[in-house]
């Protein structure tokens, strides 16, 4: 006898592409993706097309456990390209359009994708296809074969696949900016722990889920996985504008929805915010980047449904979750250990340290990455062993818990700057900055931004005075030219030297405070 949805979506363990194939069955004709143009696919449609995509990879060679990459804004066939690769047991590695031509080749290469899928406005910025694999426009462009040509013909069936929970179901990249990235293994038995638990936070059949963060982030994938095995709708933005998504959450009467922190400031600042009934709203979801105690206040106030913030980091481990709702007075923190996380606090020594003592954070859980892809050792820098012998992730975060078991957060351990909801790591900046000839030493830090949440800002020491030196703007806009979007510096201090502590280390947070005191 077939397993029913029920039996699937409330197992231990399913597959995406087999929840996707029972709710074409179950209901052909009702929407699974939208996009903001109005583009439409049914499930029927998202599910044949899913089959036409796995046997296209199957056709061409592309094998189990193999990967393929893509590099796009959110669309249709994206969708599409994600479900049919796992149907085939093929891995996917999305990439953000934002990275550098050669970020993304290297990480084209480290995943050993032998397929890259774009569109016209990464094939321009990229100039061509790394060399090491065959491209595909998935918009039809020119540029390359078309995704319509690609795909195999109408009705194809693909070969059935044998998907074991180990098997890796995407490979995230932690930063899309450096030559050697970390690629995070997340497996199908991860990502089912997100399915999982869809049900408790109402991604039933009417759910309608707008979703305006990209296809290559954790934060969307947590949500739209989880919406398509229970049957809802998916609504999608190619990229987010406060005054089109508010128009959208109240056309296609959105139900849930996932936003990060500076998203959230972009609309509650609009005037024209208590103009949209967004009366069908139930439940809005937040992570990625510190929210403020303030600005869930003004949500909880002006928006009705609930509202739930999520702590953790891609790689997974442990959760915290906070029911801002449901504990207003707790909005200072970012909830409690989700059921079934053991989180711990640990001192620099990695001794566990008790209730209320500051530590580092660290997590275990039924959903945990395999690892970073081809790096033991980074796998291995990640990873605290308990007194038990158990493995928890670490997060380079510092917190404390109070009383109530709830998590607050202290600092970050790492110097990570998260800018309109994406990690920037300094040290990428930092090594750009320093092939200038003129630059003797750089530091860069993040700085609080109305727009983005937090920006990077550089302190430079240059080589002593000559002809021709380099002024600071004439460096920033060298150093931009060569950096990722969401790597762009803010601005750009010169100084005689970089504080240091009598160790050597650089001083970033008097860094930091001189930038925040002269502004």
């Amino acid at each position: 006898m077939s397993p029913t949805i029920v039996d699937m979506i409330t197992a231990d363990y399913g597959v995406m592409g087999d929840i996707l194939r029972l709710r074409a069955a179950d209901s052909p004709d009702h929407p699974a993706v939208i996009m903001e143009t109005g583009e439409a696919v049914t499930y029927a449609q998202f599910d044949a097309l899913a089959d036409r995509v796995a046997a296209a990879l199957q056709r061409d060679g592309v094998g189990q456990g193999e990967a393929v990459a893509v590099c796009a804004l959110s669309s249709i066939p994206y969708a599409a390209l994600f479900l049919g690769a796992l149907r085939a047991g093929v891995a996917v590695a999305p990439l953000a359009p934002s990275s550098t031509p050669e970020a993304i080749a290297g990480m084209v290469a480290d995943c050993g994708a032998r397929m890259f899928f774009m569109d016209a406005g990464v094939a321009e910025a990229q100039a061509s296809a790394p060399a090491s694999a065959r491209a595909v426009a998935l918009d039809g462009s020119g540029f390359a074969e078309t995704f319509d040509a690609w795909l195999a013909p109408v009705g194809a069936v693909p070969a059935a696949a044998t998907i074991a929970p180990d098997d890796p179901f995407n490979i995230i990249y932690s930063s899309g900016t450096t030559g050697a990235p970390k690629g995070i293994i997340q497996s199908h038995g991860m990502r089912w722990k997100h399915v999982f638990r869809g049900d408790a936070v109402g991604y039933g059949s009417e759910a309608v889920t707008l979703l305006s963060t990209p296809l290559y982030s954790n934060t969307t994938l947590v949500c739209f996985f989880p919406t398509l095995a229970g049957g809802g709708t998916v609504v999608l933005m190619r990229k987010f504008d406060a005054g089109k998504y508010l128009e959208l959450a109240q056309r296609h009467r959105m139900t849930h929805t996932m936003l990060v922190p500076v998203q959230y400031r972009r609309l509650m600042d609009r005037p024209d915010f208590g103009d949209f009934d967004l009366s069908s709203t139930q439940l809005k979801f937040c992570t990625s980047a510190p929210f403020a105690a303030e600005l869930k206040a003004q949500v909880l106030a002006r928006w009705p449904g609930g509202l739930v913030e999520y702590f953790g980091m891609t790689e997974g481990g442990g959760t915290c979750i906070l029911m801002a709702h449901e504990h207003p007075d707790k909005l200072h923190t970012v909830g409690r250990p989700a059921p079934g996380h053991d989180i711990r606090l640990i001192d620099e020594d990695g001794v566990q340290v008790g209730p209320g003592v500051v530590g580092e954070i660290v997590g275990r859980s039924a959903g945990m990455m395999s690892g970073y892809h081809g790096q033991p050792g980074k796998t291995a820098e990640a990873t605290w062993i308990s007194p038990e012998g158990l493995s928890f992730i670490r997060t380079g975060d510092i917190g404390r818990f109070d009383e109530d078991g709830f998590l607050t957060l202290m600092d970050r351990k790492k110097d990570m700057i998260i800018s309109g909801g994406f990690n920037v790591y300094p040290s990428d900046i930092e090594a750009q900055i320093v092939q200038h000839p003129d630059v003797v030493e750089a530091a860069v830090v993040g700085v609080p931004s109305d727009a983005w949440g937090e920006s990077p800002v550089a302190f430079v020491a240059l080589k002593s005075p000559g002809e021709g030196r380099i002024d600071a703007d004439g460096l920033r806009s060298w150093v931009n030219a060569r950096l990722g979007k969401t790597q762009r510096l803010a601005d750009l201090k010169l100084v005689q030297s970089l504080p240091r502590s009598h160790i050597g280390k650089v001083l970033k947070r008097e860094l930091r405070d001189a930038w925040t005191a002269s502004a």
